[in-house]
């Protein structure tokens, strides 16, 4: 059975970086400039407290906000900030690190959100 090559240039001297996405000088990448898409929302921003996969941790998670990948980063910083705590935003979700779903619940319900609470 025949393989693939599997080598890439990633950099070199006559241009230097080059993206591995997209394979164009790292300043002409088109990789970053392309939003992902994502599943339709229903315009219910729903707002749940997990704890499955961070040993008894509980995180807040913010789904179905309907916004692009910067302006959800610039929203999870401020959410952060508000709840002085740690968080991240995957794939469309915003975590905040502790249980701060009613103070959530106020902030994106003065930005005009129709906002509810999921889960138990």
């Amino acid at each position: 059975m025949a393989e693939k090559n599997q080598s890439r240039v990633v950099y070199t001297t006559g241009i230097g970086r080059i993206c591995p996405g997209c394979g164009k000088p790292s300043e002409a990448c088109i990789c970053r400039t392309q939003t992902t898409q994502r599943a339709a929302s229903d315009g219910i921003v729903r707002i749940r407290r997990e704890t499955k996969g961070r040993n008894g941790k509980g995180v807040t998670v913010i789904t179905g906000v309907p916004l692009d990948d910067a302006e959800l980063q610039a929203l999870g910083k401020q959410l952060k900030a508000r709840c002085g705590t740690g968080g991240t935003v995957k794939d469309g979700n915003i975590e905040i690190q502790g249980d701060h779903r009613d103070l959530i619940l106020t902030e994106l319900t003065k930005r005009g959100w129709t906002v509810k609470k999921a889960g138990g």
